[in-house]
């Protein structure tokens, strides 16, 4: 069974192709990123902030709308009806739309680099840009070689929390860098869960993602593991004295965590109604995030 079985409206198809939810994942690492330098520095630059969080957002969208492009070309969207370019059947369009949403986005961090005569996050964002084509784009696809989880996490985390921490405080931290584990632990749990239900469309245009490779049950038995790794490295960080104690916040987050883990582990082989685990996912991603970020505000007495 493949993605044609889902059945859409129009106005459902459009959500589904802008996916609004999604972009919470390019503003969590800004936003712990942040908190954490605040936390450590006392330091807060507001515009800088709205500026990174919009261009992150403007690069999530070249992200999702050249992806789209890509894998026009490859076949493997034959059967999603919600892809853009199925829906406005205008490839060039959306191509040119993205590389717009992206010269935007870049021209943000641009403006932060020059605002900080320091060109350290610029690069840094531009290495997240560069992985992020090395995901789809032609001649590369890795993740056509299921290394896309990989590029993901080092974009989304690490890079993603330790630029935003720098943009604030313009130094580095340990703290920062758990924290970006944490995060692209949480941002990978999200694309690892949209692979579940697509698998013989991947089959059928050589994508070999990791579901792909060993099979949705065992892909389902890793996410209850994968959670359980975000709270793990939680309890690690205060113990360690990295993260102050307020950050067991995140153990709130358990109950989105166990509902993802059950949800997939009944539904991984029903393509149908394991589509909708990305956004159980992103509930957990935006949940743990937002609580990661006031657990290292609280003792700041914000």
């Amino acid at each position: 069974m493949t993605t044609r079985s889902v059945q859409y409206t129009p106005r459902k198809l459009w959500l589904a192709a802008i996916k609004p939810p999604m972009y919470s994942v390019a503003v969590m690492p800004i936003l712990v990123g942040s908190a954490a330098a605040y936390a450590e520095t006392q330091v807060f630059k507001a515009g800088v902030f709205c500026t990174f969080a919009l261009s992150a957002v403007l690069i999530l969208a070249w992200e999702n709308l050249s992806n789209d492009v890509f894998d026009s070309e490859t076949g493997i969207d034959v059967n999603k009806a919600h892809s853009l370019v199925n829906l406005t059947r205008n490839k060039r369009m959306i191509f040119w739309i993205s590389n717009l949403f992206l010269g935007v986005g870049i021209a943000g961090i641009v403006a932060i680099a020059i605002g900080q005569q320091d060109p350290t996050v610029l690069a840094l964002i531009l290495a997240c840009c560069g992985l992020g084509y090395l995901y789809q784009g032609p001649p590369f696809r890795l993740g056509y070689q299921g290394l896309g989880e990989i590029l993901c996490f080092l974009a989304f985390g690490p890079l993603g929390v330790g630029a935003a921490y720098y943009s604030q405080a313009q130094t580095w931290s340990w703290s920062s860098q758990l924290a970006g584990l944490i995060i692209g632990l949480t941002t990978t749990l999200v694309l690892f869960c949209s692979h579940f239900h697509q698998v013989e469309d991947d089959l059928a245009a050589g994508k070999r993602s990791p579901i792909v490779r060993m099979g949705t049950k065992r892909g389902a038995a890793l996410i209850p593991w994968a959670c359980a790794s975000v709270f793990a490295l939680i309890v690690f960080a205060v113990a360690a004295d990295y993260f102050p104690l307020w950050t067991l916040l995140v153990l709130a987050s358990v109950p989105p965590a166990v509902r993802l883990s059950q949800y997939v582990g009944q539904f991984h082989h029903v393509p149908e109604k394991v589509s909708n685990s990305k956004f159980i996912a992103i509930g957990f991603h935006f949940w743990s995030g937002v609580l990661l970020a006031l657990g290292l505000l609280l003792p700041t007495g914000v």
